[in-house]
């Protein structure tokens, strides 16, 4: 169900909404073929996000790493089993309750993360070399004020949509 518009977003912000959201189904379809390209080379796109989150997160239990990326456990298990099976994530005893286990990225998982990083820093930095600089920085600035305020509406929005439960922290 469409959550009606409230008084106070004007017909402007609207429009603004709009274009940015076409800009952000643009930006989704190019991930996604960059997706289908680490798919042929490997890696899914789910893994490497999987990857990714638990090398920002540190040793964390399947829950807590299903919670980070906003994915259901049953799912995030069974994309770690090929994390496990492909030598990017070990399974070690929780230092906290021994009968439940952690998982960790290895060094091999690490590796893969910082070559993909250093690849991707290069693209774009070709891809911004001709920015200037004062421009590249506002943008920087902006981007990453829109993804910290995408993150934290994403739990409500998700709930909003129908798309899933909100987690336990957000009700």
């Amino acid at each position: 169900m469409v959550t009606p518009v409230s008084d106070d977003v004007r017909e402007a912000q609207l429009a603004q909404a709009e274009r940015i959201g076409m800009a952000l189904v643009r930006l989704n379809k190019m991930h996604a073929c960059v997706a289908a390209q680490m798919s042929k080379a490997g890696m899914d796109k789910a893994s490497f996000v999987l990857l990714a989150n638990l090398m920002h997160l540190g040793p964390a239990r399947s829950s807590a790493l299903a919670e980070a990326v906003f994915s259901d456990p049953s799912t995030v298990s069974r994309q770690v089993a090929t994390l496990v099976k492909e030598g990017w994530v070990e399974r070690r005893a929780d230092p906290d309750d021994g009968r439940a286990s952690v998982l960790a990225v290895t060094d091999a998982g690490r590796r893969l993360l910082e070559e993909r990083r250093l690849m991707r820093n290069q693209s774009i930095a070709r891809m911004l070399a001709d920015w200037p600089e004062e421009d590249l920085g506002a943008f920087i600035d902006y981007f990453e004020r829109f993804v910290g305020d995408y993150e934290r509406a994403l739990p409500k929005f998700i709930a909003e949509s129908g798309l899933g439960p909100r987690s336990e922290g957000e009700k």
